[in-house]
C-alpha cells in the first residue's frame, strides 16, 4: 500500500517514512524521525527530532511526541524517543524525549493503550500491553512494567516503578514503588491486595494466585521487616517465575515499597 501524506502536512526531507504510512492533515514531522509501515497519524500530530515510531501505531489528533523534556538541566543534548509497534496514542497525549541523567532514551514498548491527555515524561520506560487511562501523568524516569493498568488522573512521582500486572486506581498519587500483581489506590496510595481479577484475565492459574496471596500476606500483613519477609518467602516457597519476579522487584527498590 502506498504512503499517503496529506498536502497540508509538513514533513522534513530528513525524516524516514515507510510505505503504507498515513500522515493526515496539519501534522508536523521534524528531522531524524522514523515512522514504520502501517502507522497512522490522524491529524495535527507533532513528531519532533530523534523519534522512532514502530509499525502499526495509531496516533490521534493533537498528540505530540519527542518534544524537549521539561527538565531545567536540559541543554538541547541529542536524546530521543523510541515507540514500539501496535500502540494506540489518543488525543492530546505528550511523550517527551529523554534528558541527560539517563540513557538518552524515553521508551514505549508494544501494544499499549495510551488514552487522551496522558503524559510520559523524559526517560520513562513503558513496557508492553499496558493501559494508561485519561490524564494519567508520569514524571521523569518512571518505569511501568508489562500489563500494568494505570487509572485516570493518576500522578506518579519520578523514579517510581509500577510492577507488572498491577493496577493503580484513578485519582491516585504514587510516591513509592507498586509491586507486581497488586492493587493500589489513594491520594497517598496504599496497597489493597492482589489484582486477582486482572491475574485471572491474563490466565494465571488458581494455584499461582493462591501462592501469591500467601506471599502477599507475609510481605504486607504480617509484622515483619521486608528483609525478614523476603528471607521467609525464599525459604518457604518454590522459586516460581511469579514469586521470583515479586522478590526481585522488591529487592531492587530505591524509593521504598508502597505498603
Amino acid at each position: 500500500m502506498a504512503r499517503e501524506i496529506h498536502k497540508t502536512a509538513i514533513v522534513s526531507t530528513k525524516a524516514e517514512i515507510d510505505e503504507d504510512v498515513f500522515i493526515g492533515p496539519f501534522c508536523v514531522i521534524n528531522d531524524s524521525v522514523v515512522i514504520k509501515k502501517g502507522s497512522r497519524l490522524i491529524s495535527n500530530v507533532v513528531v519532533d527530532v530523534n523519534t522512532e515510531i514502530g509499525e502499526e501505531c495509531t496516533i490521534y489528533p493533537f498528540a505530540s511526541i519527542g518534544l524537549p523534556p521539561q527538565d531545567l538541566k536540559y541543554r538541547n543534548e541529542k536524546t530521543g524517543v523510541k515507540i514500539g509497534r501496535n500502540n494506540i496514542i489518543r488525543e492530546y497525549s505528550t511523550i517527551h524525549r529523554a534528558s541527560v541523567a539517563g540513557d538518552g532514551l524515553t521508551e514505549v514498548g508494544n501494544s499499549n493503550f495510551l488514552m487522551a491527555y496522558i503524559h510520559i515524561a523524559h526517560d520513562c520506560k513503558i513496557g508492553s500491553a499496558t493501559v494508561m487511562a485519561n490524564a494519567a501523568t508520569l514524571a521523569g524516569h518512571v518505569m511501568v512494567e508489562d500489563f500494568a493498568v494505570i487509572g485516570g488522573l493518576v500522578a506518579i512521582h519520578q523514579f517510581t516503578r509500577i510492577g507488572a500486572y498491577s493496577m493503580v486506581g484513578g485519582f491516585s498519587g504514587i510516591g513509592q514503588d507498586i509491586p507486581p500483581y497488586t492493587m493500589a489506590s489513594g491520594a497517598r496510595a496504599k496497597l489493597y491486595g492482589l489484582n486477582v481479577i486482572g491475574l485471572k484475565r491474563h490466565g494465571f492459574s488458581d494455584e499461582t494466585i493462591n501462592i501469591l496471596k500467601k506471599v502477599y500476606k507475609i510481605l504486607f500483613r504480617e509484622k515483619r521487616t521486608l528483609k525478614d519477609a523476603l528471607k521467609k518467602i525464599k525459604s518457604d516457597f518454590p522459586d516460581t517465575a511469579e514469586v521470583k519476579r515479586l522478590v526481585e522487584f522488591i529487592e531492587k527498590n530505591k524509593r521504598g515499597i508502597c505498603r
